[in-house]
């Protein structure tokens, strides 16, 4: 279907178009043109996903020198995938009707754990041993030591890559997860440093909320994707707790210990390298005398995790005196972790600002606010001195760090919580320190200054006018749109299943303890055969359950009531039989 959306010409690929969708494109357009943020509502169901593509896209192809970049961010890998499916269809929808491909390269990222397809690295199931893994294949410091020992192991998709990925262009079209590491595969190329290289390249990128709204990942991915894009935010009505998420620390005993063994360790590496070769100690202190602007910089295998704060005015500034020494600023992070120690032992609630607990840090162990912030990026560039790979061993010291950073940059918005008690382990003392981000915008406000169309939308944004708000940001349209029923939806009341547990329920209810419930349905023959003889009901074998679908046009419609009482269902159903 062609449709003018005032006055921009849209492919949808549906036969028939909800009047709310029509709508939701038009505003939707009205603040592409506007150049400014909006905040859409509209009903699960009714096809947001498709809406946005068609239109977007559209805008892109009208307006090339405008818009050059869809920057899609989902919540979940499922999530992903389906909206990737989505833009398939729109494409082989224009291809159908202008007879030629369209000129669109969309890309789908997520993690190694979920992209990678070195068999090796494979093997370990957690996301921070395989990143750790990767880290020990392709840091620039192991493919220097593998040319002069070539039993020191590499990995050959990530040499392929570097060798030939970068100077060859990926054909126009839409790639999956799947489709990526086929791809990867077929050219022996990796396909998670591959896909990162050509987001830059690619007009759709679809990824995870965190690849933009948490600073320690969206410095190292998202850092220059151009002014001229368009960033949406689907499923949003839980954006601010992630924003608040990607911005919070939580330490107990557990961290800090590991936390001291850490550092133990990185004296041992210091040593051994201060005998081997000192002059790389040497060359790190003078950088860092010159600002860590420079000593940052590092090749895309070597990042391990970036700092968690955005102003860049610290990266100007040379690092404080006290921690350019390696052992120096060891014994800082030592001092830093024994006082969090003594943080810990309590026997109250404890709640406080972050000028309180720097006050306090000040003046029992003399550790001052300037070389704190200083502390995430000093702990990377010794690592990276170092050559060290096995990062999962430290990711206890980084988050230290990474709260020394925070706590000392952000004075307001912020609070820290003590609790003697850990929510898990009520019957026992397990002191739990939260530093906890009370303010979603400070990790969503570079978006929303960087890029010139943002778009939140979800199908629960309620009240709406709330996230202007807790989000500080000045929306140009704000719409919600109801949802249209063309004709009695089904609506059967179920109250226990098969095995005769009555259900109760609090909120929500899972897919898997629906099918429960699957067969008290099923049993109802005269609902069963009216609605396969009318095409409405259609009822597919599985191997261990039977899958329902209904297929009511124009808008198909299943609705389940869960009561926290039997109820008799005779009279319920006779009105659809």
């Amino acid at each position: 279907m062609r449709l003018n959306i005032d006055g921009l010409l849209v492919y949808f690929p549906f036969d028939y178009i909800y009047p709310e969708q029509y709508l939701y494109m038009t505003e939707l357009k009205k603040s592409l043109d506007a150049k400014g943020h909006c905040a859409l509502e509209m009903p699960s169901g009714t096809g947001k996903t498709v809406s946005l593509l068609s239109l977007i896209t559209a805008y892109m192809r009208c307006h090339p020198l405008d818009v050059t970049k869809l920057i899609y961010c989902s919540r979940t890998v499922p999530e992903l995938e389906k909206v990737v499916e989505e833009l398939k269809v729109v494409m082989k929808y224009y291809e159908k009707e202008t007879n030629e491909k369209p000129n669109i390269l969309g890309l789908a990222l997520s993690s190694r754990k979920n992209m990678c397809i070195n068999q090796e690295v494979l093997s370990h199931r957690t996301g921070k041993v395989i990143d750790s893994k990767c880290l020990a294949l392709t840091a620039s410091y192991v493919r220097k030591q593998h040319k002069y020992n070539e039993k020191i192991p590499i990995c050959e998709f990530y040499e392929e890559f570097d060798a030939h990925g970068r100077s060859t262009p990926m054909e126009p079209g839409v790639y999956n997860l799947d489709d990526l590491k086929d791809y990867g595969r077929k050219r022996k190329r990796c396909p998670y440093f591959f896909t990162r290289y050509m987001i830059q390249q690619a007009n759709v990128i679809i990824y995870s909320y965190y690849y933009l709204l948490d600073p320690k990942i969206a410095a190292i991915v998202s850092n220059e994707l151009n002014k001229n894009s368009v960033v949406v935010f689907d499923e949003a009505h839980n954006i601010d707790n992630v924003c608040i998420e990607s911005m919070s620390v939580t330490i107990n005993r557990q961290i800090l210990d590991r936390c001291s063994n850490s550092i133990e360790k990185l004296k041992r590496h210091v040593e051994k390298i201060r005998e081997i070769d000192e002059n790389k100690l040497k060359e790190e202190y003078h950088k860092l005398v010159e600002g860590l602007k420079d000593a940052r910089i590092a090749k895309e295998t070597d990042v391990i995790l970036s700092n968690p704060v955005v102003p860049t005015e610290i990266l100007e500034e040379a690092v404080p005196g006290n921690i350019r020494n390696a052992e120096h600023f060891l014994a800082f992070m030592k001092r830093f972790v024994e006082f969090l120690k003594t943080r810990l032992r309590i026997q109250h609630v404890v709640s406080e600002s972050p000028p309180s607990f720097l006050k306090d840090c000040s003046q029992k162990v003399c550790i001052e606010r300037k070389p704190l912030r200083f502390c995430s990026e000093r702990l990377q560039s010794l690592m990276r001195t170092l050559e060290l790979t096995d990062i999962d061993d430290f990711s206890s010291l980084n988050l230290i760090s990474n709260f020394a950073t925070l706590v000392s940059t952000y004075a307001k918005g912020f609070i820290i919580i003590i609790e003697p008690f850990d929510d898990r382990t009520s019957t026992y003392t397990n002191p739990v320190m939260h530093f906890n981000c009370m303010d979603a915008s400070i990790a969503i406000k570079p978006v929303f200054d960087r890029f010139q169309t943002v778009v939140i939308t979800s199908g629960t944004l309620s009240p709406l006018e709330m996230y202007p708000r807790i989000l500080d940001f000045h929306p140009v349209i704000m719409a919600t749109f109801s949802m249209t029923l063309a004709r009695p939806c089904i609506l059967p009341i179920l109250s226990y299943g098969i095995t005769g547990i009555f259900w109760w329920i609090s909120a929500g209810l899972s897919l898997t303890e629906l099918w429960v419930f699957l067969p008290v349905i099923l049993t109802w023959k005269r609902l069963l055969l009216h609605g396969m003889k009318r095409e409405l009901l259609t009822v597919y074998k599985r191997t261990n359950f039977y899958s329902l679908k209904l297929r009511m046009q124009p808008r198909p419609a299943w609705l389940c009531l869960i009561t926290r009482r039997p109820v008799k269902m005779d009279g319920v159903l006779s009105y659809f039989l």
